[in-house]
């Protein structure tokens, strides 16, 4: 009686806290579906949905876009912990496992941040999922506004992304507290896992040294929190080239990618051609895989693969200004993809990492790219992800 009762608290303690598996399915999550306070100083969501807004407004551009879809579970308020916790069910039923929130820190203050704070974390099965935080380090412009086109100055910056040395202490001393110490907090090697968007722009700030100087305090911090320092992860292969040398002085361990637009964003938006399907997409994504984990190797990291639903941004501009899109995203060629990553994962990762593989996304409803159901496929990109990663 007392072998049994074991075993059911160890099962038990498996579901609480996460059981270990064999892979790290992290969906990235986009905090931006719930009434955030600061969206009323961009001018944007005045109907209190957030981001839902710029959904259920979009109409088709084309008859194989994703305009016009509508989510099963409707429009709910994702800073609501009781929505979150049935995302939650979701997603490890699924195989998904880990969730990377977009993070934000614009003009002194945070942004975004109820997703994660009110939402998961005070989601009561929150600790069945590992989480960790990606900075999306980015400027903010009016991508998100569906009003404005490119001609009307879409791209202009509204709020810069660049922060000050007082700034970047006040975002270390709130990442330790609010998350590093949490036990969801998803680890490698015992390091809570930091991952920065933009690395690139992160150094450009202010030049190397100063971001050095930055990532020096941010270790030192953990490691007065008692752990034995930062795994450092950034975000995407189009800066090899430029930052070579400087990753391995930053102490970058890993990298991924948010997306496969990483190194085909020039073939997506190019006119001269028809606009590429989901399978031709995926292979040119493969064919970066090998030489991002040989540029990863050269500065003492690992690369960790990518699996992206889809692509398509018309949600986010005027009905006059049609955007580039990858064509028709599937659950069945989405499972193909997934299959193949995981292989490459099975064969390429090293056995003193996680086999993890970022998957673009739990929710990007308005890039065209999310596992959650729909009304179009139901819970096809669930289903696939499950059969891949979950399947004996």
């Amino acid at each position: 009686m007392k072998t049994a009762m074991c075993a059911l608290c160890a099962a038990l303690a498996g579901l609480a806290f996460g059981a270990a598996a064999e892979y790290d399915v992290a969906a990235y999550v986009w905090p931006a579906y719930q009434p955030e306070p600061r969206w009323k100083e961009l001018g944007i969501f005045g109907d209190g949905k957030g981001e839902w807004q710029n959904l259920y407004e979009a109409t088709k551009r084309q008859a194989c876009d994703n305009q016009g879809v509508r989510p099963l579970w409707g429009y709910e308020d994702e800073s609501n912990p009781v929505v979150v916790a049935r995302k939650i069910d979701a997603a490890t039923a699924s195989g998904v496992n880990v969730f990377i929130y977009d993070w934000y820190w614009y003009g002194g203050r945070p942004f975004l941040e109820d997703a994660l704070d009110k939402g998961f974390l005070g989601a009561k099965n929150c600790g069945r999922m590992k989480f960790f935080v990606m900075w999306a380090n980015h400027d903010v412009n009016g991508l998100w506004n569906n009003k404005m086109s490119t001609a009307d100055g879409k791209n202009d910056v509204i709020w810069p992304a660049k922060v000050s040395d007082d700034d970047f202490a006040k975002i270390v001393d709130r990442w330790m507290t609010m998350y590093f110490s949490r036990p969801n907090y998803y680890r490698i090697g015992g390091k809570p896992v930091l991952s920065i968007y933009d690395i690139k722009g992160f150094v450009d700030w202010e030049g190397l040294d100063k971001a050095k100087k930055r990532l020096s305090h941010l270790r030192d911090r953990a490691k007065s929190a008692g752990f034995p320092g930062v795994h450092l992860q950034v975000v995407g292969g189009y800066f090899m080239a430029s930052l070579r040398g400087s990753l391995a002085e930053l102490g970058v361990d890993s990298f991924t990618s948010y997306s496969w637009n990483d190194g085909t964003w020039n073939r997506i938006n190019d006119r001269s051609k028809p606009e590429c399907t989901y399978p031709e997409w995926s292979e040119m994504s493969f064919g970066f895989w090998d030489r991002y984990r040989d540029q990863a190797r050269g500065f003492g990291a690992v690369f960790f693969p990518n699996i992206t639903v889809g692509w398509d941004t018309n949600a986010r501009y005027p009905v006059a200004e049609t955007r580039r899109i990858v064509r028709n995203p599937n659950p069945a060629d989405f499972e193909r993809a997934a299959r193949r990553v995981k292989a490459w994962a099975d064969a390429t990762i090293p056995a003193s990492m996680p086999k993890l593989i970022t998957v673009n996304s739990w929710n990007e409803w308005t890039e065209g790219s999310y596992l959650e159901p729909d009304d179009r496929f139901g819970y096809g990109f669930l289903d696939a992800i499950r059969a891949v990663f979950l399947a004996r």
